[in-house]
C-alpha cells in the first residue's frame, strides 16, 4: 500500500482553511474583500489569458488575494468571467479552486490541453471530461481510493447539450489525469487505451474530487491538441493558439450554466474590481 494513502480520513476538516490563508493575504497587502465573478475558468496553458490581456479584453482583479496567480476578469455571453491562468497540475488547480470557491465563485470551469489517446477525431478538438482516471496524488486528500473521479452528471448533460452539433468537434468521456506528463510510458498508454480513456491530463481528477468533498460545482474539458509529439505538425491548437474555439465553447456553456440554481443573471452580472 503507497503512503499516500496512509492515513487519510477525507471526511475530517482541514485545520488550514482557504479562507484564513485569504483573510491573511488581505491584511499584508491592503485589500478589500471582494467576491470574484460567480463562473470563474481556469487557463492551464495560459492562451486565454495572453490573448485577452494583449486585445484589452480581460483586466486584473485588483482584490484578488491569491499570493500565487492573477486573477483576470473579463466579459463572455454578456457575463463577467474570473480566468486564472497557468495553474498546470493537480495541486496547483486544487489550490486555486479552493480559494476561488472561498471568494465567490460559483462555477468553474478548467479547459486544459490534453494528449490523444484513443483516435476518435484529428486535434484539435474538445472532450468534456465525465470522470478522470486517478494518477495523481491530489485527488486522495479529497476522496477514498477508487479508480476514477466522477464529474457531476448534471454539469456533463448540461454542457453536452449545450455543444451538441457545435464546430469543432466535442465528445463525452474519460480522460486520464496524470502528475507525470513525460512518463506517459507505452504501457500505461496502452492501458489507459483499453480502459476507454480518449485523452490524457492533469488537473481534472483532482478538481472533481475536491468538487464532491466540497459540494461544489465544477466542470473540467479537455482541449485534445496534440499526441504527445508522435506525428509532425503536433501541438496545433488552431487559431489564435485555439483561444478563438475555447471562447466559443465557453460563450454556449456560460449561455447554458444560467439556468443552474443559484446562479441567475444577476448573480452571475458580479465582476466588481
Amino acid at each position: 500500500m503507497p503512503s499516500i494513502l496512509d492515513n487519510k480520513n477525507t471526511a475530517a476538516p482541514s485545520v488550514f482553511l482557504p479562507a484564513a490563508l485569504l483573510r491573511e493575504a488581505r491584511r499584508q497587502k491592503g485589500l478589500p474583500t471582494v467576491d470574484v465573478p460567480a463562473i470563474c475558468v481556469l487557463d492551464p496553458d495560459g492562451d486565454m489569458v495572453r490573448r485577452l490581456r494583449e486585445s484589452g479584453e480581460a483586466q486584473p482583479f485588483k482584490p484578488w488575494a491569491c499570493y500565487h496567480t492573477q486573477l483576470d476578469t473579463f466579459t463572455l455571453a454578456g457575463q463577467a468571467i474570473g480566468l486564472v491562468g497557468c495553474a498546470v497540475g493537480a495541486p496547483f488547480a486544487v489550490l486555486v479552486a479552493e480559494q476561488l470557491f472561498a471568494s465567490g465563485c460559483r462555477l468553474l470551469i478548467s479547459v486544459t490541453s490534453a494528449g490523444q489517446i484513443t483516435a476518435s477525431t484529428s486535434p484539435p478538438y474538445f472532450v468534456i471530461i465525465d470522470r478522470a482516471l486517478r494518477d495523481e496524488g491530489t485527488s486522495y486528500h479529497y476522496a477514498a481510493p477508487a479508480e476514477y473521479a466522477e464529474a457531476q452528471p448534471r454539469l456533463v448533460k448540461i454542457a453536452a447539450d449545450a455543444l451538441d452539433g457545435t464546430a469543432p468537434h466535442v465528445l463525452v468521456g474519460a480522460t486520464w489525469t496524470t502528475d507525470a506528463p513525460f512518463r506517459e510510458t507505452a504501457d500505461a498508454i496502452d492501458l489507459a487505451k483499453s480502459k476507454g480513456v480518449l485523452a490524457v491530463e492533469m488537473e481534472a481528477a483532482a478538481l472533481y474530487a475536491f468538487a464532491a468533498s466540497a459540494k461544489a460545482q465544477v466542470l473540467c474539458l479537455a482541449h485534445v491538441t496534440n499526441t504527445m509529439g508522435q506525428a509532425g505538425d503536433d501541438f496545433e491548437k488552431g487559431e489564435a493558439d485555439g483561444t478563438r474555439d475555447a471562447l466559443a465553447v465557453l460563450a454556449r456553456l456560460v449561455n447554458a450554466f444560467r439556468e443552474l440554481p443559484g446562479h441567475d443573471v444577476e448573480t452571475l452580472s458580479n465582476g466588481d474590481g
